[in-house]
């Protein structure tokens, strides 16, 4: 069963439209004016309104402006004699769900039992629609609350393996075996300096690289000593430059190799220097990476110092951002640069 409210001030007409919808399986109830609807909308509840135009002290428009002023969201059927359309526009214009002209012969009747169905399922179907956008929503809220969690967790798990890697560093006696776990505590707290930004970010999908590479310079100089032999590392980056975190993994790997290699090889033992990572945009599409130091120098060809495994993870790290790392020709020391595409993830 409908219950409808039926505001006209015909009570004749009421009636034979009470009589024509109970066939349809649609309860009348009778409001003559304006004040009598709101007190019957007050006392109970109603699946639909039908609003005639002209009624003896007020418009319909009017009174259907104080059932939405007074909160009312049932759907409204207008109801109109008159054949002019701007009646019908302004009603639609106020909130009706549809409108039906009243002719002389009743026909009208009918057309609001359809009119009554139709407005009901769209009010349903909005209301589904507004329902599911809620679970969506909730859903993505605690996928997200999930996924700080996790990069949260990943974070301390990888902050303690650093921790541990610091430790066993300090009880080693052998020189290269120190270096080799110092290398690495610098490896995995680039990384792990990605997952601490996750877990406090609005958009875990990018890491915003003037931000996170101004950390990691700060993390480079504390983990590999550079404060000890009074080297600086200077972080130069434009604004707002956005990748996804995968690859900003990558970058981060990367930075690490070359700043670690810059603080062994660069500046003989009792010369400090500065060592820089500069960071700009190339057209609309690319980034540009370089790190840089005024020391010895080195072209990128001739031996290898040390084990060569960073030279092994920078190239990997760059196969993976679909970039080559290069040596530029320099004044005096060593530029490393590599570019590669932004490939920022998208909706």
């Amino acid at each position: 069963m409908v219950d409808l409210l039926y505001i006209d001030d015909d009570a004749g007409l009421a009636r034979l439209l009470a009589k024509t919808l109970s066939v349809h399986g649609i309860t009348v109830s009778h409001a003559e004016n304006g004040n009598d609807a709101l007190h019957k909308l007050a006392s109970r509840s109603f699946d639909a309104i039908a609003l005639d135009h002209i009624l003896a002290s007020e418009s319909g428009l009017d009174i259907m402006f104080r059932i939405r002023s007074e909160g009312h969201s049932q759907p409204i059927i207008y109801v109109t004699g008159s054949e002019d359309v701007h009646v019908a526009v302004a009603a639609l214009k106020a909130g009706a769900a549809d409108y039906v002209w009243k002719d002389v012969d009743g026909h009208y009747r009918e057309l609001l039992v359809r009119s009554i169905g139709a407005a009901m399922r769209q009010q349903q179907l909005a209301a589904e629609k507004e329902e599911a956008l809620r679970a969506i929503l909730e859903a993505k809220n605690r996928a997200e609350m999930m996924l700080a969690e996790v990069n949260h967790r990943v974070a301390n798990s990888l902050a303690l393996v650093a921790s541990l890697a610091s430790l066993q560093s300090n009880v080693v006696t052998d020189p290269a075996a120190k270096t080799a776990l110092n290398e690495m505590k610098a490896r995995i707290t680039a990384i792990a300096g990605i997952h601490r930004r996750l877990y406090t970010s609005s958009d875990v999908r990018t890491v915003a690289l003037d931000a996170y590479l101004r950390t990691l310079g700060g993390e480079l100089v504390a983990v590999l000593g550079a404060d000890e032999r009074r080297h600086s590392i200077k972080v130069l980056t434009e604004a707002d430059i956005l990748i996804s975190t995968d690859r900003a993994i990558s970058l981060a790997v990367i930075v690490t190799e070359l700043v670690t290699n810059a603080l062994k090889y660069a500046y003989p033992d009792d010369v400090a220097g500065d060592i820089r990572v500069c960071l700009h945009r190339v057209g609309a599409d690319y980034v540009r990476l370089a790190v840089e130091d005024d020391g010895v120098g080195w072209a990128g060809n001739g031996e290898i110092k040390g084990s060569g495994l960073g030279s092994r993870i920078i190239k990997a790290m760059a196969k993976s951002l679909n970039g080559e790392l290069v040596y530029e020709a320099a004044e005096r020391g060593t530029r490393a640069v590599i570019e590669f595409p932004r490939e920022i993830a998208r909706n």
